[in-house]
């Protein structure tokens, strides 16, 4: 992987998941893709739209977008990246946002959807 291909410029799509924001849904985690700036949700959350990102566009790497977290994950490598370039704030969701979110749209239910991992 070359870090290269990260674009520490380019700020982030928003404070919570692109298409889940589009229809109504809900996520666990976001990631923001390093080369676009897409904001998508994790694997365990129901649209995993940060994977299906990666898959679309051929952007293989991932900050993550949650609070205090600060490592990048090469989706093609299927590992952390190191030495990875800061990106342009906002580093992550607002810290008021919750998680899982966004507050009103996650279901009572939620909890059937944890996945292990």
């Amino acid at each position: 992987m070359s870090i290269s291909e990260i674009d520490p410029s380019v700020p982030p799509s928003g404070t919570g998941c692109a298409e889940c924001e589009l229809v109504g849904g809900w996520w666990f985690h976001l990631r923001r893709c390093a080369v676009c700036g897409h904001v998508g949700c994790c694997d365990q959350s129901p649209g995993k739209h940060a994977t299906a990102h990666f898959h679309s566009t051929g952007h293989r790497v991932v900050r993550s977008f949650e609070p205090g977290e600060s490592w990048f994950w090469d989706y093609a490598d299927e590992a952390y990246v190191e030495d990875a370039p800061e990106l342009v704030p906002p580093l992550s969701r607002p810290e008021s946002q919750p998680s899982p979110g966004p507050e009103g749209r996650v279901p009572e239910d939620w909890r059937r959807y944890s996945f292990p991992g």
